[in-house]
């Protein structure tokens, strides 16, 4: 079903600060129907057909911030040529493919165009490279990238947060309206190649966070999959950020989303679950997210290195001349080597530190040890990076100054523009590699160190060329993946310099395991590995698109989409009224918590339209109605008081009345209830040790409740206490449910189901066959009910009916509470009460929130 939002999301925007330049529209439009051509400003959601057009050849198409190419201008002709960079990781993925797949990459040029050659160079770039460029303004680009995503995002993402303005960059709205312009820029461009039925979407990075609002938005089953390769940081740090809604629902609008490490994945499930009350799951493995009726999955996946590329540079013969050049410079002496960029997060003046003081408490390595320090050019500038190169070589001067002489200089700076296959000699020829960041997204230095140490092209002695170790530290993505090395605090310099000498100490024939056991996972662990498995979990999160009805719902950048099965609609009152008038014998089965008072309601006594409502429906004499609720019996008794013929479940149906004036029933089979002097200890435990949890003692059971608990405490929480309560309960009749914000223990042949068939049949019995039931509830203990009124009744129409648009054994749904409210008075106007009551119509409005 196709969605009525708008396409174009920026309209929406009340300042018109987003007011830029439309992207060229010099590429070639999409064919979707044989001899068709989609319009661009056309293809809305359009696109959102019931079936695919099996014309058009699947595509991946990989967007990200910069593409994949190295470009130089000719100085005769002044025209721009281009040449794919075969070290880019989006170059390289493509290798993870099939040979059959078209692969197109979408992205910026790292230099201005000028407006008259980008049709042109557009062109070009499409013909020769499959490249599809996305040409921002010099000071649109200037904002989003230097501005938002270096100077905002970047910072916050490891864990720096502007506490003054000297700290770091305090949020801008101009420059987050400039990061919505890019990314909008991006999406018309995906949009305007892409065939968004068949072909397949990834987005890269940090840089491109809410461009899946806006896909979505244009096609609601756009098959969209996001690969962060930046840290994401602790909820904590997140929520500080003014947009972090909007970024949250950008990233939830995707179907898989990629993490380095399962740290950064849980400290996103963290954010979803604090900020947007979101529940995970794993199911066979695979972690998901249901968001609106989509399950959005969770990929933990470190990216890999292209061994091809990097042995090839091994064997080259400028490469085999350094190898020697460094040979002859560091004879007799051990190596280590460090590869960074220059800025604040890279912890090169921490290692530093720590190198002085191994040098400092261990005389005997004087003379023997060279650190070999490679620095690659930021990639921003600001006031950070300059005092950490200042600080760099203020430490440098100092070691050098204190412990070097004229033929031995223990540290060595590399500070220019090193080209790859010298830094393949460094990497082939050093004893130890360390990494030192105090926060990285991944870093694939240590895998390119033990892929050329590996094949390093020095020595005759083969099995000394089958050794590496590494000193790791521990908030570097590649950390966990590498087992065998030594991992570090970077903030603990006395530790890095004992793990620097046990590294260079260690046995060979230990250094040789760490070093096999590394170089078998870096060599099954490649890029191509990690392009093919994302894409077929792609796939795989993406298959079930045209099994389910979607809805685009939301303004702006909280777009989103619903997505329900085929036959779950919305209930409209005019059909149940409908039905309501032409029957002569009904039964209304209405849960309490969730459907006729809200959840966050913290007065839970009916409202007096409400009571009004209930009674008239009552009062017709061809009605049965029942609340059937989980509450206890005196709390119901007590709130629907004034509901004289109102029939009551309490306690899920362990105690029946038919009405106010007639006797509690309990369950006709005599329970046996000793095991809740065993469950009863075990709920105190967690209730003590978990703030804000309570428990609610019912006589037939025992619910604790966390709804109060700080969110991720509470869920697990309540996950322990389940296994628990089913350990100790496993020989006793009980069952142990788990549902919103509740464990909960109740007697075994319990449940609402139950009440609806003897309800049922008892009316059967009594009366006319009944042609006409309704049964509304929000929560897993209603499906029971929803379940056993398909089962129990075949002649009668059903409309059963959950609140909130989510899975359900139901057919229909309502929005929330008031939308329950306003159908029941719908029954009720139709209604044809007793003579003894008020046979006055009535008219109850309620404030929707509009």
């Amino acid at each position: 079903m196709a969605s009525k939002s708008y396409a174009n999301i920026l309209d929406l925007d009340p300042d018109k600060l987003l007011d830029i330049p439309q992207t060229p529209r010099a590429l070639p439009r999409v064919m979707t129907i044989p001899g068709i051509i989609a319009g661009v400003d056309s293809y809305g959601n359009d696109c959102d057909s019931e079936s695919t057009s099996s014309s058009c050849r699947e595509r991946k198409i990989i967007v990200a911030n910069m593409l994949p190419l190295h470009i130089q201008r000719d100085p005769d002709t002044l025209k721009l040529t281009f040449s794919f960079d075969e070290d880019s990781l989006l170059w390289q993925l493509k290798d993870g493919f099939s040979p059959e797949s078209e692969v197109v990459y979408i992205g910026s040029l790292k230099v201005e165009v000028d407006a008259r050659e980008q049709e042109e160079v557009a062109q070009k770039l499409l013909d020769e490279y499959n490249c599809v460029p996305t040409f921002l303004p010099y000071e649109l680009h200037r904002k989003f990238y230097g501005g938002f995503c270096k100077h905002q995002l970047w910072p916050l993402f490891h864990y720096m947060l502007p506490m003054c303005p000297d700290h770091a960059d305090r949020f801008d709205r101009v420059l987050w309206k400039a990061y919505v312009s890019a990314n909008k820029i991006f999406a018309d461009k995906v949009m305007e190649v892409a065939n968004p039925e068949d072909d397949y979407i990834w987005v890269h990075d940090y840089h491109l966070m809410i461009l899946p609002t806006f896909l979505r938005n244009r096609c609601n089953r756009v098959k969209l999959g996001f690969f962060l390769h930046s840290p994401f940081p602790s909820s904590e740090i997140y929520r500080t950020l003014p947009v972090r809604d909007e970024i949250l629902k950008g990233l939830l609008n995707c179907d898989l989303i990629g993490f380095h490490t399962f740290d950064y994945a849980r400290h996103f499930l963290s954010c979803c679950s604090r900020m947007m009350g979101l529940d995970y799951e794993s199911k066979r493995g695979h972690i998901g997210l249901d968001y609106f009726g989509r399950t959005v999955y969770i990929k933990i996946l470190p990216v890999g290195i292209h061994m091809g590329r990097l042995e090839s540079v091994l064997n080259l013969p400028i490469t085999l001349r350094k190898v020697k050049e460094i040979a002859e410079r560091f004879k007799g002496k051990k190596l280590i080597v460090g590869v960074d960029d220059m800025d604040i997060f890279k912890g090169i003046s921490l290692k530093l530190l720590a190198f002085e003081y191994l040098l400092q408490m261990h005389p005997a390595l004087r003379d023997k040890l060279v650190l070999i320090q490679i620095v690659n050019p930021a990639r921003s500038a600001g006031k950070d990076v300059q005092e950490a190169k200042m600080e760099t070589y203020l430490i440098l001067n100092r070691i050098n100054e204190a412990y070097g002489s004229p033929d031995y200089q223990p540290v060595v700076l590399i500070d220019r523009p090193v080209a790859r296959y010298e830094k393949s000699a460094y990497y082939s020829m050093a004893d130890c590699c360390i990494v030192n960041a105090v926060r990285d997204g991944m870093n694939l230095v240590p895998y390119k160190y033990i892929v050329c140490r590996q094949n390093s092209p020095h020595s005759d002695d083969e099995t000394a060329l089958r050794t590496s170790m590494l000193v790791v530290s521990e908030f570097v993505g590649c950390s966990p993946s590498l087992s065998g090395a030594i991992r570090v605090n970077p903030w603990d310099i006395e530790s890095v310099a004992v793990a620097i000498n046990s590294a260079i100490i260690m046995k060979e024939s230990e250094k040789q395991l760490r070093h096999a056991k590394h170089y078998r996972y870096v060599s099954s662990h490649n890029v191509a590995y990690w392009a093919r498995s994302f894409m077929q979990d792609l796939e795989r999160a993406s298959k079930d698109h045209y099994n389910k009805r979607c809805w685009g719902i939301g303004f702006g950048l909280g777009f989103r989409v619903v997505s329900l099965s085929p036959g779950f609609r919305k209930l409209s009152p005019d059909c149940i009224v409908s039905a309501y008038r032409r029957s002569n014998r009904r039964a209304i089965f209405l849960d309490y918590d969730g459907t006729l008072v809200p959840h966050s309601s913290i007065v839970k006594t009916p409202s007096p339209e409400l009571i009004t409502i209930l009674n008239t429906l009552c009062d017709d004499p061809k009605n049965t109605v029942f609340i059937v609720s989980g509450r206890g019996k005196g709390s119901l008794s007590e709130w629907l008081a004034p509901c004289a013929r109102l029939g009551v479940a309490a306690e899920h149906g362990y105690f029946i009345r038919w009405s106010r004036t007639s006797d509690w029933q309990p369950d006709l089979v005599p329970m046996e209830l000793e095991w809740k002097e065993i469950a009863k200890p075990v709920m105190e435990l967690y209730r003590e040790a978990t703030d804000g949890s309570t428990i609610e003692i019912k006589e037939s059971g025992l619910v604790w409740h966390h709804q109060d608990a700080d969110p991720d405490f509470g869920s697990c929480q309540a996950k322990e206490l389940l296994v628990h309560l089913e350990n100790v309960l496993a020989n006793e009749p009980a069952v142990v449910k788990r549902g919103r914000h509740i464990v909960e223990v109740k007697p075994q042949g319990v449940s609402k189901g139950l009440v609806a068939e003897k309800v049922l049949s008892t009316m059967t019995e009594n009366g006319e066959p009944l042609d006409f039931v309704t049964c509304i509830g929000d929560d897993r203990s209603d499906e029971d009910m929803f379940e056993s009124i398909m089962n129990t009744v075949s002649s009668a129409e059903i409309f059963a009916c959950t609140v909130g648009r989510k899975p359900s054994k139901a057919r229909y749904y309502l929005d929330d509470t008031v939308d329950v409210v306003r159908l029941l008075a719908g029954l009720a106007n139709a209604s044809d009460p007793k003579p003894s009551s008020n046979p006055a119509r009535f008219h109850v409005t309620f404030d929707t929130g509009f």
